[in-house]
């Protein structure tokens, strides 16, 4: 018995949470909560690194007066962004967020001089210039001398571990995020490296969930009150990998079972043992991501609850009411039946997503919502509308229909988009785990410390009280 740590950073807000595994039982509890942000500086979108790690800290802290059995921490993040350490372990900058405009573009450039069907066959990405290959392509370009002087890439998840253990290493799906992986192979795509003019020192040794990235380092250990040797384990570090390991799915289950992590993102698709690498996967923006226990996650980047989000703070901003509840209930009165285009360009980075929602549908000639509830549902209706393409493109090319939707993360607790998302998918919707980047990660490392052989000695999950 032992008390596994969960750290999972989202795009908004992070979190610590505890677990522990006692006959057939997971039990979990919120030690610490904080909120992500992104800072603008000059002319770049940045993530507070700094500020982040000593959440993390004042959270293991938190945690190490709560436990005295800690085993092990497993950290997970958003995909795509990394920073850049040096030869003695300096980190060169703080992160750059993926929304930063100056890579706006910068996938068409860069798909101008290059095969994106051979490029696909290889490396089985849907190419957004929000990944890392394009993010170190705009580097490139402007000459960032970053570059000449970085030792380690390391994706946020490995960041965050390095600084606990001081061990370098790029773990698996993080790694896959980045369109710099052959997935085939399941480890760097070196001719592709190679042509962006990137040294490959940079590109460390790929870790697999299950394995240990090294130990808490005894200054950070005695700094937290952590007791010595404490392990940090790789899970899935991409935190859509970690969620998906949580799904509950039945055993003798035949039917197709597809995923929808819903959170700012909306990740929606299926774990398979294979890429598919197919031209027309390639067509319907399928991507392939790492997954826990050698599992491929064929899946849809979909703007998630993005838009939502951006409208609720500009609401706050403005004193009008940004409950979640109002809104909603709202939103379950409203009849209008505009949709948007939740991937277009023009949702990404507004200035004014309130302005971009009434631009989008003058343009489409559709009407645009007058109250808080007709812009709440016009948006919810849109994703469910998204889900529903999404549906019926995994149909066709798995050949085989999806049947039952399992939708988990924070945005499955939204009943209202639920809903709206079963009556045009037409397909039955489970919904829940909401924590469950956090329990997908706590059950990696208890099967990596040996607690348990595998997930599926786990029957049921208690979340308890917060303990802040």
């Amino acid at each position: 018995m032992g008390t596994f740590l969960a750290v999972d950073f989202g795009a908004g807000s992070g979190r610590v949470i505890a677990g522990t595994v006692s006959g057939g039982r997971l039990n979990t509890v919120e030690v610490h909560r904080f909120p992500n942000r992104q800072i603008r500086l000059g002319n770049r979108l940045y993530w507070d690194f700094l500020s982040l790690f000593e959440e993390m800290k004042t959270g293991l802290r938190m945690a190490a007066g709560q436990f005295s059995d800690i085993r092990s921490i497993g950290i997970d993040t958003w995909g795509v962004d990394f920073g850049l350490v040096d030869r003695d372990g300096n980190l060169l900058g703080n992160p750059v967020c993926y929304r930063d405009p100056s890579m706006d573009g910068a996938a068409e450039e860069w798909g101008r001089d290059n095969d994106l069907a051979a490029h696909y066959s290889t490396a089985g990405i849907q190419v957004m210039s929000i990944n890392t290959l394009f993010q170190f392509y705009v580097r490139k370009k402007r000459g960032d001398r970053t570059l000449d002087i970085a030792q380690h890439l390391l994706f946020m998840p490995d960041l965050f571990s390095f600084y606990l253990t001081g061990v370098p290493g790029n773990e698996y799906t993080i790694a896959s995020t980045s369109e710099l992986l052959d997935a085939r192979k399941r480890d760097w795509n070196f001719p592709l490296i190679d042509s962006l003019g990137l040294p490959r020192h940079l590109f460390g040794r790929i870790i697999h969930p299950g394995q240990t990235r090294g130990t808490v380092m005894d200054s950070v250990a005695d700094e937290l009150g952590l007791p010595r040797g404490v392990k940090v384990v790789a899970v899935g570090s991409h935190d859509t990998a970690s969620a998906v390991y949580a799904i509950p799915y039945e055993k003798g289950k035949e039917s197709v079972s597809a995923f929808l992590s819903s959170g700012t993102w909306s990740l929606l698709g299926i774990e398979t043992d294979e890429p598919v690498l197919t031209d027309a996967a390639r067509k319907a923006g399928f991507t392939n991501e790492g997954g826990v226990g050698g599992k491929i996650r064929f899946l849809q980047n979909i703007t998630g609850l993005w838009i939502l989000q951006c409208l609720v703070r500009q609401w706050k901003e403005a004193g009008l009411p940004d409950s979640y509840d109002y809104l909603l209930s709202e939103a379950a009165k409203a009849d209008i039946p505009s949709v948007v285009d939740v991937d277009h360009g023009m949702f990404m980075h507004p200035d004014d997503m309130l302005a971009a929602v009434g631009e989008y549908c003058r343009m489409t000639s559709q009407r645009v919502p007058s109250t808080q509830g007709e812009y709440v549902r016009c948006v919810l209706h849109s994703l469910a509308v998204r889900y529903r393409k999404g549906i019926e493109e995994l149909d066709s090319l798995l050949g085989k229909p999806v049947e039952r939707l399992h939708i988990i993360g924070g945005g499955s607790r939204n009943t209202l988009l639920n809903t709206l998302t079963s009556e045009e998918t037409g397909l039955p919707v489970v919904a829940g785990p909401v924590e469950a980047t956090a329990i997908g990660n706590i059950l990696m490392q208890a099967v990596a410390c040996g607690e348990i052989a595998d997930k599926t000695e786990i029957s049921s999950v208690r979340t308890g009280p917060d303990t802040h």
